[in-house]
């Protein structure tokens, strides 16, 4: 037969688009031809194939050979066509069976000798493949991050002739693969190692409970990035689903997926020095930047005024809709981006305002001028704006005469009220909609007459004015009390009154 036809996977953003391989041998001059909009690391995969069936002992047919990506109008990219494109021209040449091939979906890059060698991008695939109750083929090197998906048939292989062997039913590749373990770790970095800062780690445990994003204003040394490093120890485990949304974000990009932790939410603390697309992703061919990458985790900006004005400023939608759409000419890629936001600034630009040590010689046009940097409407979208003092060389050699509060002990607060957000809302109270604050986060009068004094006096915005109920239901979610009481509603005001002209 001299048409065969296999199944493979694409990229498109956290998307694997089915990409059918069409491989036609005819008489005449012989010749290889890839069409179907190829890049140039797929024109030459032809070198690659040609290599790995003639070192794998079969026949290169001496031929014309076309080989079509379907569809024709997705731009194909890398090598992970090889071996669709190398098991295409051996069945249509009758080397190996072709009745068996619309079972399998196959990525994988060959080298010269056979070998198959990892991608990138494959756990969407895995999904992808699944949702179509088709086997996948792939590399060994990639099985355990296939893995990560429930009922899939995965076929690891680590050569092209382990693969024909078991097209052809000689010897057939086991396909039961154990899945990654996730037990409990030992944590290395941990609230307890946090001295005195007792209003800041309530802050902390408040925003992890809800998914707050927050900013803390204090002098250098006082603790704020080390408390920042530390929220990961305290926020929820993601669920399967949250999961694997995250680990397809990091499986196509290059950083690499460390199964061993793909339940936990990530962490992201991209430097000061980074560039909105470093940020929000891009490149002619669009991949995720770092809020994509933060999906379901933490994104941690410290140092937020010595960030360029206009890469601060593309963050302000996908604070709002939690996902980022990445537009160029030939075309449109769109990433999730429902990121909790942690940043830390210093006071004034030596860093020493309002400090004890009486450092500080800023005047007060350049006080206004530092804190300008961050304009109000992202300031507006932080849902806590917090003091973080410097704290007394005592408290600091001693610690809190009790001991200070381990993270499995906060962690296990937060857990328990996030518990009763997903009960009541199926999300946590960040992420409540309009309509949702509405129902759900209900004041009594003495609490609408509070919160209106407080939006005079400070000036707040509707934006705020949402944002200090969620704030205030995940504290009473956190007492375990049904309803918004006066104390709850005073402490979430409490974070709002970050006031830049001082």
């Amino acid at each position: 037969m001299s048409l065969a036809i296999v199944f493979s996977r694409g990229r498109s953003g956290i998307d694997a688009p089915l990409v059918t391989v069409e491989v036609h041998v005819a008489n005449g001059l012989p010749a290889l031809n890839i069409v179907g909009l190829p890049e140039t690391a797929v024109k030459e995969s032809k070198d690659r194939v040609r290599g790995a069936i003639l070192n794998s002992r079969f026949e290169f047919p001496a031929q014309r050979i076309t080989v079509n990506l379907a569809p024709a109008d997705l731009p194909k990219e890398g090598g992970r066509f090889d071996l669709a494109i190398a098991l295409g021209i051996l069945a249509s040449s009758g080397q190996i069976p072709n009745n068996t091939l619309d079972q399998y979906e196959c990525v994988g890059e060959l080298s010269l000798g056979g070998e198959l060698r990892a991608i990138n991008g494959v756990l969407p695939v895995a999904i992808q493949a699944r949702n179509k109750h088709r086997k996948l083929i792939l590399p060994k090197a990639n099985a355990a991050e296939a893995a990560l998906i429930n009922d899939i048939e995965i076929i690891p292989a680590g050569h092209l002739l382990e693969v024909c062997a078991h097209l052809a039913g000689q010897k057939l590749i086991p396909t039961e693969f154990q899945q990654p373990s996730t037990a409990s770790e030992v944590l290395d970095l941990d609230f307890a190692d946090v001295h005195g800062q007792y209003h800041v780690k309530r802050a902390f445990e408040i925003a992890a409970a809800g998914a707050h994003n927050l900013l803390m204003l204090g002098p250098p040394g006082t603790g704020k990035s080390m408390l920042a490093s530390r929220l990961p120890t305290i926020l929820p485990p993601l669920t399967e689903q949250q999961a694997q949304e995250t680990a397809a974000i990091t499986s196509i990009s290059d950083q690499g997926l460390d199964v061993s932790s793909w339940l936990k939410p990530p962490y992201r603390a991209p430097h000061h020095t980074a560039s909105a697309a470093a940020l929000v992703g891009g490149g002619s061919n669009p991949r995720p930047g770092e809020i994509s990458l933060a999906h379901n985790g933490t994104l941690f900006l410290d140092e937020l005024p010595e960030f360029d004005r206009k890469v601060l400023e593309v963050l302000r939608e996908p604070l709002e809709t939690g996902h980022i759409t990445i537009s160029r000419a030939a075309r449109q890629v769109d990433f999730p981006a429902r990121f909790q936001l942690i940043a830390a600034m210093n006071p004034c630009p030596c860093g020493y305002l309002g400090d004890a040590s009486g450092r500080c010689h800023c005047t007060s046009e350049q006080v206004l001028k530092y804190r300008a940097r961050v304009s109000g409407p992202l300031l507006d979208r932080i849902d806590m704006h917090l003091d973080v003092p410097r704290i007394s060389h005592e408290v600091l050699r001693k610690g809190s005469p009790g001991g200070e509060e381990s993270s499995a002990q906060i962690r296990a607060r937060v857990i328990a009220a996030r518990n009763i957000a997903i009960a009541r809302s199926g999300k946590a109270n960040a992420e409540l909609t309009a309509k949702e604050v509405k129902q759900l986060c209900e004041l009594s009068e003495a609490g609408h007459q509070l919160l209106q004094q407080a939006m005079d006096k400070f000036g707040l915005s509707h934006r705020a004015y949402h944002r200090i109920l969620k704030l205030a239901r995940t504290i009473a979610d956190l007492a375990q009390a049904e309803q918004i009481d006066i104390i709850h509603l005073s402490e979430a005001i409490s974070y709002r009154k970050l006031d830049r002209r001082s």
